[in-house]
């Protein structure tokens, strides 16, 4: 069995190291990796690569810093050269991007079936170009892999409990990193200088509804500005958000650090007291860790968080932003791990479901 597998950016390089790691291991199944270059920068990409064993992408197309149209066409194009050129048995794509949405109707259109990994997630905000990669995907794919019971709901909800494909709940992939990789996380090498051993605020901010927008992107930094003074915050850019920031008219308070690589992420979700975020694979990890998280959105595609009480929904207002942030840091504790995310055996559930 051949498996074609599109990724580009940096969720989708930890999600595949999981299944990349399974597939290694099971007999008879060839994995071949498509980087689309969406992520390009070697903090963003080469390093994911190198510190969670990734096998080396066959094909690299170096497609990035496009508009959505121009990156998602030009990525379509060459996909469907490899896919013609491998004739694989499978595609494989991972989560909600242009790399994603590519990768699937470049298959589809060759009949090729798709298997969809994070499938059913909503956020009911069709605004967002993820919200759309990730509907559309999931309406040719004939293998739904979803994390969550409720990324199951809302697919029968949606009908497609109706239609000739497989829906599965094999948990969250993420969950899998984690339990492979916990144990070697390390600090960045800047991370003794911030003096921040009492605590601090991981922050990360990336989307374009909030780094395009003046307004937003003002109401959060003045909202971290604030925080600071309480606790160091410590943000690592984004080269979007700092293409953004290098011309921005606020004063910025916290620390702005280069970007990081996957186990110092899990180095420094294990020792802040808080997550602030609009990524939605960093929510996740936040609880996977035991820590509380305010997503800087109005929305979220991870609702059971929410419901548990461990993420909360704050926009960009710089006063929701504060308040639901020290009435976290005021609670203190940490928070328990349920089963809500699966058992950490994804990727073992995947490439089961595709063999069969």
């Amino acid at each position: 069995m051949k498996i074609l597998t599109v990724i580009g950016a940096r969720p989708q390089f930890i999600k595949a190291a999981a299944v990349s790691h399974r597939v290694a291991g099971s007999e008879g199944v060839e994995e071949v990796l498509i980087h689309t270059g969406q992520h390009f920068d070697p903090g963003m990409s080469e390093v994911f690569f190198n510190e969670l064993g990734i096998p080396e992408a066959r094909y690299n197309l170096g497609i990035s810093s496009l508009s959505h149209g121009a990156m998602t066409g030009r990525m379509l194009e060459e996909i469907e050269k490899i896919v013609i050129a491998e004739k694989p048995d499978w595609m494989l794509v991972y989560g909600d991007t242009n790399s994603t949405l590519a990768g699937a109707l470049a298959a589809s259109k060759l009949n090729i079936p798709v298997a969809h990994v994070e499938a059913g997630l909503r956020s009911a905000n069709m605004r967002m170009p993820e919200e759309q990669n990730r509907i559309l995907t999931d309406n040719i794919s004939k293998v739904l892999f979803c994390p969550t019971d409720t990324a199951m709901a809302n697919l029968t909800r949606e009908g497609f409990g109706s239609r000739d494909v497989s829906i599965l709940n094999v948990g969250d992939v993420m969950l899998d990193v984690v339990m492979l990789f916990r144990d070697k996380a390390k600090p960045p090498a800047w991370f003794s200088e911030l003096r921040a051993e009492g605590g601090f605020i991981l922050s990360t901010v990336h989307r374009a509804e909030n780094t395009d927008g003046h307004e937003s992107l003002s109401e959060i930094i003045v909202a971290l500005n604030t925080l600071h003074r309480r606790l160091p915050v410590v943000m690592p850019v984004h080269p979007r958000t700092r293409n953004t920031l290098a011309g921005f008219s606020v004063p910025i308070e916290f620390y702005l650090v280069d970007p990081v690589s996957y186990l110092e992420m899990v180095y420094l979700l294990a020792n802040c007291s808080l997550v602030a975020t609009d990524s939605g694979g960093l929510q996740k990890e936040a609880y996977f860790q035991g820590k509380p998280c305010i997503t800087l959105r109005e929305q979220t595609e991870w609702t059971e968080l929410v419901s548990m009480g461990v993420n909360r929904i704050v926009g960009t207002d710089r006063a929701r932003i504060v308040a639901s942030a020290n009435d976290f840091l005021d609670q203190g504790p940490k928070l328990c791990l349920g089963d809500a995310y699966g058992d950490g055996r994804a990727a073992e559930k995947i490439v089961s479901a595709l063999q069969e």
